[in-house]
């Protein structure tokens, strides 16, 4: 007669499949030997940061496991690797997107090189650029930290559901990492709906932090405003006032107070686009009532001036080169076209960063909600191209963050997927070609608007 079997418990088949596991990679120990991209992308898949065994002199594990830990706490698909002067090159990029097969943004110390891709998903091709370029010359610690820093600031999607354990060096982490997803595969179904919740918490958090930064900027806007109604000295009663100058001043009063109520009652980032779209229209009302008093021709809609639209509508066009970038034409005050024609630069509007005061379109994709009430309507590429806002606001994920409806940029998606998202090899070429060091601007590569070779 046979034996019946015993039916085994969770916790014991958890401990054996853990023993079965550990055996396994004991027996396997060219897995921390082999520095291949398979096994960089394995050690990528488990924590954030891969050092090689050959390059531990640029990056110690501490500083390897500061940096996964700040990654792992934004939450965001960020993936560092630090690799010896001398490693091959060709194609390093995308066959390591394809080995790890997790949408996000790529960076790789070579030596003293440094270069970067994304799916577009999660950043554009601009903002990279532009990214990559502002951290060259730097020590290997400095230039990580700047880079991680600056890209959690701007990019978008999620972190991988497959991290795990503690950071480090690629060879220990990516060991106890294979050990501890054993595990979780088998406990899978029960953790899901934590994660959904702590994926929940974590972006309205963020949601939150982008407000709170937009509500000090519009704030200032709406104080201005009011500023402008005081200083009119318009009385509906005074001689010479018609219906048409009182129906001008009850719109510009009625769209002062309606953005005091929004901003009030704003609760998300995009929320803050009508703030702005109520701001314009009562400015535009005060021009037109201005207009009737001075006895001038009424003045035609136009968007405010593009470097800071507190100075009001805008009188024309001029054409204006940033620093390093391409001409292109924005709507300008009066005032600002007179200091464009002499030579002079224009009177920007300044926001405060991490990183100090920086012109509203180089201050990170929270502002996008602000921009977009006031410059609508299809203007915003041509404004914004090669700029840090521009790029971040042409990407699906930055539509996930901070709100769709700007029907200003295109869809720059890649199948579908969000940053952290599993794709495995379904994913754009292009967002990973090139030769290494051509992403930045750098070794005479294409800098794009802002960037031109070292």
């Amino acid at each position: 007669m046979k034996a019946v079997p015993r039916t085994r418990s969770l916790p014991a088949l958890l401990a054996a499949l853990t023993l079965v596991l550990a055996s396994l990679l004991a027996l396997a120990p060219g897995v921390r030997a082999d520095t291949g991209v398979s096994t960089i992308a394995r050690a990528l898949r488990q924590s954030p940061v891969y050092v090689d065994p050959a390059a531990r002199d640029q990056l110690s594990a501490a500083d390897a496991e500061t940096l996964a830990k700040q990654i792992k706490d934004a939450g965001k698909p960020l993936f560092l690797t630090v690799l010896p002067a001398g490693y091959p090159t060709a194609n390093l990029f995308a066959n390591l997107r394809s080995a790890t097969g997790v949408t996000g943004l790529y960076g790789i110390r070579l030596g003293d090189r440094f270069d970067a891709r994304a799916d577009s998903s999660v950043m554009s091709a601009p903002a990279r650029r532009n990214l990559v370029s502002s951290v060259q010359g730097e020590d290997a610690k400095a230039q990580l930290t700047d880079f991680t820093d600056r890209a959690l600031a701007n990019m978008g999607g999620h972190a991988p559901k497959s991290w795990g354990g503690s950071a480090g060096d690629g060879g220990g982490a990516s060991t106890t990492a294979l050990v501890t997803a054993g595990v979780v595969l088998v406990a899978a179904g029960a953790g899901g709906y934590a994660l959904v919740r702590r994926g929940r918490r974590r972006r309205e958090q963020e949601q939150r932090a982008a407000l709170d930064r937009l509500r000090v900027v519009v704030d200032e806007d709406i104080t201005a405003f009011g500023e402008e109604l005081d200083r009119l000295d318009f009385h509906p009663s005074e001689p010479g006032a018609d219906d048409t100058m009182r129906a001008d001043y009850e719109r510009a009063l009625d769209a002062y107070e309606t953005a005091k109520q929004r901003m009030a009652a704003a609760a998300k980032p995009e929320d803050v686009r009508s703030v702005t779209e109520a701001v314009e229209d009562g400015r535009f009302s005060l021009a037109q009532l201005a207009a009737r008093r001075e006895h001038r021709p009424l003045p035609e809609r136009r968007p405010p001036c593009f470097f800071d639209p507190r100075h009001g509508p805008s009188a024309t066009d001029a054409t204006w080169t940033p620093p390093g970038g391409a001409p292109r034409q924005v709507p300008v005050c009066a005032a600002d076209a007179t200091r464009l024609a002499d030579g002079r630069d224009p009177v920007i509007r300044e926001v405060d960063t991490e990183y100090g005061r920086r012109p509203y379109w180089d201050a990170g994709p929270a502002y996008g909600p602000w921009a977009g009430g006031y410059f609508g309507g299809g203007l915003l590429p041509g404004l914004l191209v090669g700029t840090l806002l521009g790029g971040m606001m042409a990407t699906p994920s930055y539509a996930a963050d901070y709100g769709t409806g700007y029907g200003d940029f295109g869809d720059y998606g890649s199948g579908g997927y969000e940053g952290g998202d599993v794709s495995g090899t379904d994913f754009d070429a292009g967002d990973f070609g090139g030769g290494f060091g051509d992403g930045g601007g750098f070794d005479g590569g294409g800098g794009g608007d802002f960037g031109g070779g070292f």
